[in-house]
């Protein structure tokens, strides 16, 4: 089956079905999104007792006006920054030890880091909370800290989250990067060996440059998965803290949506949110296409 326009076509026609549903499960929902967040919508309007009140970009206004977002979206990107950073090292670290164990070894690594992989968020949250709970968990009792509460403090708190969230994170990246290490030519990795390359400089200077359009899917989706994290937060600091010390913006978003029934602003966070996530993936695939990487 061949178009008018050759075979450039084609390729289209065979996305075409994707496409279609992809529409209808992403773009559809970010309209509606935009379009709640242009309007005053509260319960009164969603019971149908009063009519949306079309505000333009007043709830943006009222949302910038804000100091409290603009903490949150600060604690955001570091906490976001700081996951996306230990689980790269974490994925990547463990996919070359898999290059240099046995079998036996290696399978149970990964059967090991897969059950982590699909392990519901708010189960693993639960667990976690458990082996760290001040009176019956067995970290604080092994590392004899007494009965210290970790979801007390801010920052124990946080640790406490980016630990559960780089656990059920770093098997994407191990295993997708382990496949990349796999297709890497055995006679190149044996010659870098020869010169006398530490295993540290055979990732930096053969393995990393070799596998940088795999560590660019793994960095972007990180960066998406955990700059919206919002079940381990939940979970795990019983909805943001105390004082809504450990909020995050997709948290956030909904104790506005939905606690303050505010969903006009709420929805206005989350266009935000998606904005953010944009103009990052852009930034970053330009700066690759700068490099003259092919992605």
């Amino acid at each position: 089956m061949r178009t008018r326009d050759g075979s450039r076509a084609l390729p289209w026609l065979y996305l075409a079905p994707a496409l279609v549903v992809l529409g209808a499960l992403l773009v559809y929902p970010v309209y509606q999104l935009g379009l709640i967040s242009l309007f005053r919508y509260t319960q009164a309007q969603v019971s149908g007792g009063q009519p949306a009140a079309f505000r333009g970009f007043g709830n943006y206004t009222d949302l910038f006006a804000d100091e409290r977002f603009w903490q949150v979206l600060l604690a955001t990107v570091v906490f976001a920054a700081a996951c996306v950073g230990c689980t790269l090292a974490v994925g990547c670290a463990l996919a070359v030890l898999l290059t240099r164990v046995r079998a036996l070894p290696r399978l149970a690594l990964t059967l090991a880091a897969l059950g982590a992989w699909v392990t519901p968020a708010v189960t693993g949250s639960t667990v976690w909370l458990f082996l760290f709970d001040p009176d019956f968990g067995p970290v604080d009792r092994i590392l004899g800290l007494g009965d210290h509460s970790w979801t007390y403090g801010r920052y124990s708190a946080f640790l406490l989250v980016l630990l559960e969230v780089v656990w059920c994170s770093f098997p994407f990246v191990m295993v997708t990067v382990y496949a990349g290490i796999r297709a890497v030519p055995a006679e190149v990795l044996e010659a870098a060996a020869l010169d006398g390359a530490s295993p540290w400089r055979i990732w930096r200077s053969v393995l990393a440059p070799l596998l940088r359009p795999i560590l660019t899917v793994v960095t972007i989706q990180s960066v998406i998965w955990d700059f919206k994290v919002f079940t381990q937060i939940y979970v795990m600091t019983n909805g943001g803290g105390i004082a809504g010390q450990n909020l995050v913006l997709n948290v956030y978003a909904y104790q506005q949506a939905f606690a303050s029934s505010q969903y006009g602003l709420g929805s206005a966070i989350g266009v935000v949110m998606l904005l953010i996530l944009l103009a990052v993936t852009l930034v970053y695939l330009r700066l690759l296409r700068r490099r003259g990487e092919e992605l």
